[in-house]
């Protein structure tokens, strides 16, 4: 099958044909502001844990301080008897669940982890919820639960890198698809090059810190389940749930209207299922909100890697050999290793390629999908590499890349759907000054080092199946289309009502988005980039539908009279003959015609065929200035510019706003992330805000955007995701920035100022 749809002509795939709507030039690529920006700035935009309930009470999770055992005995009595307190649920007592359904294993499945929860006296790993109190206020519940005393019987665990190491590996598979790839025999061809690299880098784990802690209203009304929830899979949180609590999936309506962030994390983990038990238990809503140290202890984040790359090439450049392989670690009960190849199979032309991860095993949290999982790490390593070949060449680190940029796919062999990274670093190296960057070690200003540093940034355009979508047209030419999408910060209703009233002629103001409940149309994942063109498709689907609805209502006296969907377009606030604009009625004349006050049609988009049929990503040029002090060994980022390629840009406000917001995260990545794992047992050790270094203002430069805005003709209106491109590349480019200013090497994440200062010495 696979076969059969990379050779197919390119008319029988979706986005063969490309869409019309990318030639319309209204609303799409001119700035608007969130339209839900002022409902978050006057404190009228609902999240999770602000959603009443009459009688709501409030949960407190105790966690587990070992990482593998039993417990051995859980004295609950002072907890029970504290003020407030209504009860506290452990395996003792909890209702009986089934184990989540693992993400990936189905297509509506979110569990972050299958372990049971709370129906039995084993320890998983340190930081597992062993008990729940809730109580009529927070403070109450939180009391409470210090209360508790927890004996345990501690069994051995691995909770160390090297001991999972030496205890076996296994080929890691992601996507349903193993990690690995060779194409000719590059080990060879690498000792046979004339110029070569061959380096380890290592990357730390990583939390989630979203600004909205993970957090949900729950309630049952009979056997249905109400969860008012801070989730980025609305119908897959629904579904899942109702796995576990045996109901039918319309029994559980799963509600999501404003996310403060997700970034990967924010599916189903345990505390919506043990505030769904709670509430079930004590007959009565409950409100779960985890602190900042609950998201640390409870909900996985990004996996440590160790990369080998090597790259073979010859004098002139060109790459003989790529060699990406390595090791990376997850529990036995989640199905998510870092894929830190991914990037690498499409990046760069060489004559073999050798891509492999292994997987090792930890006694420890389930790690998850962290934005851009496999090439925020991924490119860290393989973009340093090509920066270290360049200056062992003489070469300038761009061209070194120009000149082994690939004609088609250089591992699967389809052609690019649109590529224009070349476009994006000529003119990101005009902006940024790239002639003027000097030797290693060359700039200085009194006693700051300056370096200029540059990477490639790509992440793969992704559609999954089941994006559905339901448009309403009012006879007054108002629109609404209802989608189970999600609102995350990223500015989805803002780039829906633009779309819509891009492909259906109406003003902005005549259009309205609903999404974020597990009732309206679509399986909708706001992940992988890929929200906007699932609901793209399908938005261009129920406009074909609506179209054909419409020309039917419009009968004979219609001076569309014989046209068919196709030959029609949205303008004016009507519709219109392609090519011939004279031939126009309005909305209102039709629905009044046919007596009509509204006309409603839903639609699925098609299976996503031309993922296989076009090698399909974004991509970014990222230049980044840095400075770094001599004597002390402080690192200042003191100038970034991200030039993307990501096919056309719908909203240029919002847009620039994600790449601003992946470029910070990525400068996290570079120089402070990392979260402290006490290898002795298991435990997080910096599970706060406090101990947990992000990006605050003082670490960020103003940071520049620019983009090629040229259209992808095989995806809806041209566009590309771009809400996780912005971090990847980001390390590689601080650290080439780093050794152009120093002339030393930092092969570990993240770059702090005691591994400067190591190498300076």
């Amino acid at each position: 099958m696979k076969k059969a749809i990379e050779i197919a002509p390119d008319r029988m795939i979706p986005g063969g044909t490309p869409d019309p709507a990318i030639e319309k030039h209204g609303h799409v690529g001119k700035p608007v502001s969130r339209i839900d920006g002022p409902l978050k700035v006057q404190g009228k935009a609902r999240f999770a844990a602000e959603f009443a309930a009459e009688n709501l009470s409030y949960a407190a999770l105790l966690f587990s301080t070992i990482a593998k055992g039993r417990i051995a005995d859980l004295d609950i009595a002072a907890a029970t008897a504290a003020p407030g307190v209504i009860l506290v649920m452990t395996y003792k007592n909890a209702p009986r669940m089934k184990p989540m359904p693992l993400f990936m294993t189905d297509a509506k499945a979110a569990g972050g982890d299958n372990l049971p929860i709370m129906q039995d006296d084993r320890i998983h790993w340190n930081g597992q919820p062993i008990a729940l109190v809730l109580a009529e206020t927070q403070e109450q519940a939180d009391h409470a639960k210090s209360l508790i005393s927890v004996t345990y019987d501690a069994e051995p665990a691995i909770t160390s890198f090297e001991s999972a190491k030496a205890a076996g590996t296994d080929l890691a598979e992601f996507q349903g698809e193993p990690l690995k790839l060779e194409i000719g025999d590059a080990s060879k061809a690498l000792a046979e090059a004339p110029f070569s690299t061959d380096q380890i880098y290592r990357t730390p784990r990583h939390a989630h810190n979203a600004i909205e802690p993970h957090a949900a209203t729950v309630s049952w009304s009979g056997d249905d389940l109400i969860v008012h929830d801070a989730t980025q899979a609305v119908v897959h949180t629904a579904w899942s749930l109702a796995q576990v609590f045996d109901v039918d999936e319309k029994q559980v309506h799963v509600t999501s209207p404003y996310v403060g962030g997700g970034f990967g994390s924010k599916t189903l983990w345990q505390h919506q299922v043990l505030g769904a038990a709670a509430a079930k238990l004590a007959g009565r809503p409950v409100r779960i909100a985890l602190s900042r140290e609950g998201v640390y202890r409870t909900v996985g984040g990004r996996s440590q890697t160790e990369q080998r790359v090597a790259i073979g090439a010859k004098d002139n450049g060109h790459f003989t050999a790529i060699l990406h392989t390595g090791t990376t670690v997850m529990t036995r009960n989640n199905a998510m290793p870092e894929p830190f190849i991914v990037a690498t199979r499409s990046g760069y032309a060489a004559d073999t390629f050798k891509l492999q991860v292994e997987v090792a095993y930890m006694d420890m949290l389930a790690n998850t999908f962290m934005r851009a999982p496999g090439e925020a790490v991924g490119t860290f390593g393989l973009e340093c590499a090509i920066d270290e070949l360049a200056d062992r060449l003489g070469i300038d680190p761009i061209e070194l890349r120009l000149r082994n940029e690939p004609e088609k796919d250089p591992t699967g062999g389809a052609p690019f759907s649109a590529r224009h990274i070349v476009e994006a670093y000529k003119s990101g190296a005009a902006r940024c000054g790239w002639d003027q960057r000097g030797q290693p070690g060359a700039r200085r200003d009194g006693e700051w080092l300056v370096g200029l540093g540059c990477a490639t940034a790509t992440y793969p355009y992704y559609r999954m199946p089941g994006g559905a979508a339901r448009i309403t047209l009012k006879r007054d030419g108002h629109a609404t289309v209802a989608v189970a999408a999600h609102e995350m910060g990223m500015g989805t209703a803002t780039t829906q009502t633009i779309v819509l009233a891009e492909r259906l002629g109406l003003p902005l103001d005549y259009v309205s988005v609903e999404y974020g409940d597990s009732v309206l149309p679509g399986l909708v994942l706001a992940g992988g980039s890929q929200q906007t063109a699932s609901i793209g498709a399908a938005v261009m689907a129920a406009q074909a539908k609506l179209n054909t609805e419409l020309l039917k209502l419009a009968g004979n006296d219609s001076p569309l009279a014989g046209l068919r969907a196709d030959d029609v377009e949205g303008a004016d606030g009507g519709l219109r003959k392609r090519g011939e604009p004279e031939l126009h009625e309005s909305y209102e004349s039709i629905l009044a015609r046919a007596q009509r006050d509204e006309v409603t049609v839903e639609a699925e988009g098609p299976t996503p065929l031309e993922l296989v049929h076009w090698s399909m990503h974004s991509y970014g040029a990222m230049f980044c200035e840095v400075r770094v002090n001599a004597v002390t060994g402080e690192i200042r980022v003191s100038r970034f510019l991200g030039s993307f390629d990501c096919g056309r840009i719908l909203n240029p406000k919002t847009a620039a706003s994600q790449f601003r917001g992946g470029i910070i995260m990525g400068l996290g990545l570079a120089l402070m992330e990392e979260t402290q794992f006490d290898e002795r047992n298991g435990r997080i050790m910096n599970p706060s805000l406090a101990d947990y270094h992000v990006p605050v203002h003082m670490d960020v430069p103003e940071i520049d955007v620019m983009w090629t805005d040229i259209p992808d003709p095989h995806t809806p209106l041209g566009a590309r995701g771009i809400g996780e491109i912005g971090i990847t590349g980001v390390g590689a480019a601080v650290a080439n920035a780093v050794f152009n200013a120093t002339g030393k090497r930092i092969r570990d994440l993240p770059i702090t100022l005691d591994r400067v200062m190591s190498r300076l010495a």
